[in-house]
Parts: structure tokens; C-alpha cells; sequence
């Protein structure tokens, strides 16, 4: 069995900053960092202080502490380890909560927040990633029901307490928001927040044209485009089979888990982007929308509005959402 990640979710690094090079050097700060489980990157373009990148450091540093299902005394653990008792939490936890929530409701279960003790069994960066074992997988499914949150004021407890909550699915997008609030207070127009692929532009280019983000081609180990899409404003998060995943007895097991079978979900899509105006919002609809399958997900995009999605089939061909604006 051999281990493969392709850490590049969007190849936005050579195509948004094209243009950007002659920018004064005051002008163009960047804050690295390895948080949320992926390397994530701010590129800020307008003239600013220190400050404002410690910040942003000091932002996401704080909500890995909280969201983080895997960092022992994060809110999220606590709720997860209170054994069915009620965990008194932040408002931002409680709408993080709230918004899991909506999105497992919209989907009918199909994505589900308390997905936890089935993506607990399944390790993907491990270099001997193996398939858990199917009496273990059986187990943990009949602990993922959404309806075991309960949330009273600033309370939230499971129901049932071997239940658990994984927000991975929409954390990212969550912060990016964020990030992007507190950039505007600061006075910042122009600028590209980057989470592990989950990109989030702030306005435009400085000589005012739109960026250029690429989508990688499914299973390209060069993170080469498949084709890209012009934004200003916008979110773009991708979805896809080939970012974290293992090859075991020649079938590839993949990190997008079906609440109901515990596995990874078999059906014709390699990847699925959205674009729209909150990052939140595209991180969710792009996990949502792989587990619906292309029918069923292509449908609910054609019914919202200001949402635009490509859909990559496995055959590597390109699908638009009906009023897909960059066709």
C-alpha cells in the first residue's frame, strides 16, 4: 500500500500573484503558518502595519484552539469527551455548532457535523494509512446523528456519549470570514487569505483586475490547473477525491466520509468547486454537494442564488452550475 497526498487544493499561487511583483515591498506582507491541519498563507497588498499580520496570527492560532477536534482541551474536544453532559462554550463555537447544524438539515443527513467517531477511525497522513476494521466502522456510524446536539444558550451537549463533532468540514471557511472582518476594520481592501486551498480575495488586484484561481486537475501531482476562474470578493473552496487519500489492495480510499456507510463516498465526481461570497458557505456547499453526488448537488446549486460550482466528473470533464458567471 502506498501512501499519496496532494496537498495542493488550488493551484493559486502562480496564477492570483501574476501582476503583483512590481508591488512596493511595504505593500506586500504575508503571514505563513501550519494550522487546521494544512499550511495556510495571507497575502496582504495594501500598505499596513506590523500589527495587523500579528492579528491575523493571533486570530487563527486562537480558533485551531477552538475548533480543533483533535487538540485535547479545544472546545470542540471538550464538548466531545463531556460524556452526554452539558459544555458551556464560546458564541463562536455555539455558531460554528448552529451552522453544522443547518448544513446536515439541508442535506437530509447526507453530510453530517457529528461525523466524528467515523473520521476518528480513518488516518490519511499516516505513511501505513490502513481501512479500519468493519466491525469498528459499523460501530461508529450508529454514533453520527445530528439530532444528538442539543444547544441551550451557551451550552451544547450530546445526547448520545460515544457522539462526537468534527467541524473540519466548514471550520476553514468559518475563519476565513473572520479574517476577513478583521482585515476590513483594519482599513485592508486588497488581499488573498489562503487556508489550505479554501481561498477567500478581499476586493481585487491593486491595478484593479480581477485574480485569476486555478482549480487543480484531479490527481495531477504537479498541482496543474484544469482550467481557473476570475474573482474579486468572491470565495472559492474545492472539494476533491484526490486531496487526501490512500491506495489500499488497489482501490483508493478517500478523506470525504459517508455518515451512513462510514466510508469513503463512491460516486462519479473527482472534485466539486464552489464559488460564492462567503467562504463559510463554499467550504459547506463543496463537501455537501461531492456527498449528494452530481445530480442531487448540481439541483441544489441551480436552486441558490449568488452560488456558482464546477463539478469534475471522474472522466475529467468540467460541469457548470446554470448561471455560472465565468463560463
Amino acid at each position: 500500500m502506498r501512501l499519496k497526498r496532494i496537498t495542493a487544493l488550488l493551484t493559486s499561487a502562480v496564477l492570483l500573484l501574476s501582476g503583483c511583483s512590481g508591488l512596493p515591498k511595504e505593500r506586500n506582507q504575508t503571514y505563513t503558518d501550519t494550522l487546521f491541519d494544512t499550511v495556510i498563507k495571507i497575502d496582504i497588498y495594501d500598505a499596513i502595519d506590523d500589527d495587523v499580520l500579528k492579528g491575523c496570527e493571533k486570530l487563527c492560532k486562537k480558533y485551531d484552539a477552538m475548533f480543533s477536534n483533535k487538540v485535547e482541551d479545544s472546545e470542540i474536544s471538550q464538548i466531545n469527551h463531556a460524556g452526554g453532559n452539558p459544555v458551556e462554550v464560546s458564541k463562536e463555537t455555539i455558531t460554528l455548532i448552529k451552522k453544522g447544524i443547518y448544513y446536515s438539515e439541508l442535506s437530509k443527513g447526507v453530510f453530517d457535523i457529528t461525523i466524528a467517531p467515523v473520521s476518528d477511525l480513518w488516518d490519511f497522513k499516516s505513511e501505513e494509512a490502513a481501512v479500519p476494521a468493519p466491525d469498528a466502522v459499523t460501530s461508529a456510524v450508529s454514533h453520527v446523528n445530528y439530532n444528538n446536539i442539543i444547544i441551550k444558550d451557551n451550552t451544547v451537549r450530546l445526547t448520545d456519549p460515544n457522539a462526537g463533532i468534527d467541524v473540519g468540514a466548514i471550520a476553514k471557511g468559518y475563519i476565513a470570514d473572520r479574517l476577513k472582518d478583521y482585515l476590513e476594520s483594519q482599513g485592508v481592501e486588497h488581499a488573498m487569505i489562503n487556508l489550505g486551498g479554501n481561498v477567500l480575495a478581499m476586493g481585487n488586484k491593486l491595478d484593479g483586475s480581477d485574480y485569476n484561481i486555478g482549480i487543480q486537475k484531479p490527481f495531477d501531482e504537479t498541482g496543474s490547473p484544469i482550467t481557473s476562474v476570475k474573482i474579486s470578493n468572491k470565495s472559492v473552496v474545492t472539494s476533491g477525491i484526490y486531496q487526501r487519500y490512500f491506495e489500499a489492495d488497489g482501490k483508493i480510499y478517500h478523506h470525504i466520509l459517508n455518515p451512513n456507510t462510514g466510508y469513503p463516498c463512491e460516486n462519479n465526481l473527482n472534485s466539486v468547486t464552489i464559488i460564492t461570497n462567503s467562504s463559510l458557505t463554499a467550504d459547506a456547499l463543496s463537501t455537501t454537494c461531492f456527498l449528494l453526488g452530481y445530480d442531487e448537488g448540481m439541483k441544489l446549486i441551480n436552486q441558490l442564488d449568488n452560488v456558482d460550482a464546477i463539478f469534475i466528473t471522474n472522466d475529467n470533464k468540467l460541469h457548470y452550475s446554470r448561471n455560472f458567471q465565468n463560463k
